[in-house]
């Protein structure tokens, strides 16, 4: 099979096409999955680069998401599913033209649904749904603030916060506002303005993909009962250069942790996010990947695709996330 291979740490020309060993059959439990389209995200850019303490050794295959064809079953799953479409989350190897992923890592595809959309789901809406209902625990009626709310999770979380009644605040640049207003954003936020954050309201919920200093200035944008869910640390990698002049201050603010005094007085809760370590804790997505299906069915999930490159242009997939030029999801086509 061809795969998408991260060859060493480097920009994205270190992104090659190989030919790879196809997987072994399906394990009892599995689906094997002909992949129509793989979803690109941040932390697939920081294993590239050497960010990234989760990611496997290089060379590898990263990638967390696809959505394709059953064409085969391991035991004890129905082999009904042979033919379906799915989408599925992938724990590393998504980056490949054949997957064998978990029947209960996986949602049926609708007909509605393109294959591009559908790997534009699994990490991002996961991610969204955990962050605002799973453990954000968002409210009819409630104020959040979403960072980086044109990308792929913020979108998703637009979406579900939307559904859920919030009234929804969003940065990003200002070429994004208008997508983001056109999306439910009562508010979108130029987060490149000095001192952007002055005269804004209290929130009940901060979605934060930034890291760095930017968690603890979302600390103090809560009210009182506030809730920061921390899933990223997109702050501490700007480009394809890697900079201990902007890093470190960024990883400073974060190691230096929180004063829970302040916290009990205050009423107020920092929660951190890494679904790879909630995924290989539960060994399965499927607390989190169950909703969606619902979601799709309800039509609340509408992903949007920024772009879908073909495998050969890998690193132009990689270069537009880290350019954080994209408006939603960027997916790779084989």
């Amino acid at each position: 099979m061809r795969a998408v291979v991260i060859t060493k740490h480097g920009d994205p020309s270190v992104l090659q096409v190989q030919q790879r060993p196809d997987p072994p059959p399906p394990a009892p439990g599995q689906l094997r999955i002909e992949v129509k389209a793989s979803g690109v995200n941040f932390a697939d850019h920081l294993a590239r680069v050497g960010l990234y303490p989760d990611a496997p050794r290089l060379p590898a295959v990263v990638g967390y998401e696809v959505a394709g064809t059953v064409v085969d079953v391991g035991a004890g799953v129905d082999s009904g599913h042979i033919g379906e479409r799915v989408l599925a989350g992938t724990r590393f190897g998504g980056y490949a033209e054949i997957v064998n992923v978990a029947e209960a890592d996986s949602v049926r595809l609708p007909e509605s649904v393109s294959f591009e959309q559908g790997a534009a789901v699994p990490v991002n809406y996961a991610t969204a749904w955990a962050g605002l209902h799973g453990y954000g625990s968002l409210s009819t009626g409630e104020r959040v603030l979403i960072h980086a709310a044109g990308g792929g999770v913020g979108i998703a979380a637009i979406q579900f916060a939307k559904a859920a009644g919030a009234e929804i605040h969003g940065t990003a640049s200002p070429g994004k506002h208008q997508t983001l207003a056109e999306l439910g954003v009562d508010r979108a936020i130029d987060y490149r303005r000095d001192n952007w954050w002055k005269g804004l309201p209290p929130y009940d919920l901060v979605l934060d993909a930034l890291g760095g200093t930017s968690l603890r200035r979302s600390y103090r944008m809560l009210r009182p009962g506030g809730r920061v869910v921390g899933y990223g640390i997109s702050n501490l990698q700007e480009g394809e250069t890697r900079s201990l002049r902007r890093v470190a201050p960024q990883a400073l603010a974060m190691l230096r942790g929180f004063n829970l005094m302040d916290q009990l007085s205050e009423s107020k809760t920092v929660i951190g996010l890494n679904m790879l370590k909630l995924w290989d804790d539960r060994g399965t997505l499927e607390r989190w990947i169950t909703p969606l299906r619902k979601a799709l069915d309800d039509g609340i999930v509408a992903p949007i695709v920024h772009a879908a490159i073909p495998f050969s242009q890998a690193p132009e997939a990689h270069r537009i996330l880290a350019a954080r030029e994209n408006i939603g999801k960027v997916v790779l086509v084989p």
